[in-house]
């Protein structure tokens, strides 16, 4: 008799777990397509103000640009 409770008790645990997982599966799948949604909503915005994401225009950095390799010690210089 015990034995048959505890039986019940581990399968409705587990049960239990499941549809716990599952319904978190179904929220994460939700707010991805939430997500998404949101995202291609903001591109239309951008695109309708004319912004290209692809632009011509190198972007902008704070790096210098290499410059041509200074004359070494060894080399003779004209």
């Amino acid at each position: 008799m015990a034995d048959e409770k505890r039986t019940d008790d581990v399968e409705k645990l587990l049960s239990d777990e499941k549809a716990l997982d599952d319904r978190k599966q179904a929220l994460i799948a939700d707010l991805l397509k939430q997500k998404e949604a949101a995202i291609k909503s903001f591109d239309e915005r951008l695109e309708k103000l004319g912004y290209q994401a692809n632009s011509s225009k190198p972007k902008r950095s704070h790096h210098k640009r290499a410059t041509t390799p200074v004359a070494t010690k060894n080399k003779a210089i004209p």
